[in-house]
């Protein structure tokens, strides 16, 4: 166990950024096709393909995942993804035809300081080169799809986290943090998600002694919207998966405060990679929402600084 999403076997993770653009690309994907749902709870989301992980679609499996920048131009993405698996002769079957099914979210991170008077759509590009990279110990922090990230307070990033339960079930989150709201209680040092920390992961800091009771810190524009996927290597129905991923915002309601928003697109993919029989669904639903808010700390503790930033990194601010 790496602490990371690829801890369920098989699945691979890959980044791209352009970091003139301040912008990149983060796709989940294995050998073969796997079992995926999806739930949004956000009210501004960007989305590709999520309608047909509906359980009462036809395709229950998909080839890969792709969370990105860029906004609605993010989307493309998923395109440069599915032209790259289409070459390699993968994607659902269609006559003599394969058509890979390559779901996409997105975040919007088009005024972090980027420059963003591109020519030609940059996202294709970048979505086939993190799925080109793709390995089973992806970085974390200032990469992929969180490179552009922002919340409130800090400056945002792509947190990881995984558990292993001990009937051999391994659960992990992989998340995009560029909430409206902050990770951090009054923008630090104590992080929301800290009751559910393990082994000092985001700093070890512990709970705030006093919450604020008044209105949370929110960013001044609709620059925003965190994304994320949660896996595991149990067996499981599409439609369970979709339960798993409705699950997972718990954790995001734990490490964003505010979450959910009207201007936050929040969106969670749920995973089913493996053959492990899980008899315990209320306890694999309440793992990944623990993951999911350990993961969100642990892409705002990883995030490195740059020049052009707008705001602060974690370690910056609070050491």
């Amino acid at each position: 166990m790496h602490n990371l999403v690829t801890d369920v076997p098989g699945l691979r993770v890959g980044h791209a950024h352009d970091a003139a653009i301040k912008s990149g690309v983060t796709v989940l994907t294995a050998d073969t096709p796997f079992i995926c749902g999806v739930h949004v709870m956000g009210g501004a989301p960007g989305t590709r393909e999520t309608d047909l992980l509906a359980p009462d679609k036809l395709v229950e499996q998909v080839d890969a995942l792709v969370l990105s920048g860029g906004s609605a131009l993010g989307l493309d993405a998923a395109s440069g993804v599915a032209n790259a698996l289409r070459a390699q002769g993968r994607g659902f079957a269609v006559g003599d035809q394969r058509v890979p099914i390559v779901p996409a979210a997105i975040l919007f991170d088009l005024m972090n300081g980027g420059a963003k008077d591109w020519t030609t759509n940059p996202y294709a590009a970048l979505g086939a080169a993190a799925l080109a990279s793709a390995n089973n110990a992806p970085a974390l922090g200032t990469v992929g799809a969180g490179y552009g990230a922002t919340t409130a307070t800090l400056k945002g990033g792509l947190g990881q986290a995984s558990y292993a339960l001990p009937n051999g079930v391994i659960v992990g989150a992989l998340v995009a943090v560029n909430a409206l709201g902050s990770a951090t209680v009054d923008g630090g040092p104590h992080f929301w998600a800290a009751p559910f920390e393990r082994d000092g992961e985001f700093g070890g800091r512990g709970p705030a002694v006093d919450y604020p009771r008044g209105r949370p810190a929110m960013k001044g524009d609709a620059r925003n919207t965190t994304i994320g996927i949660v896996a595991t290597n149990a067996r499981l129905t599409q439609a369970q998966c979709t339960r798993l991923a409705t699950a997972a915002h718990d954790g995001l309601a734990r490490a964003l405060v505010p979450s959910h928003t009207p201007f936050d697109g929040d969106l969670i993919f749920a995973v089913s990679h493996g053959s492990v029989a899980c008899d315990d669904l209320a306890w694999l639903g309440h793992a990944a929402a623990n993951c999911m808010a350990r993961a969100i700390a642990r892409g705002i503790y990883h995030a490195t600084p740059d020049d052009t930033d707008l705001l602060p990194t974690y370690r910056q601010r609070c050491g």
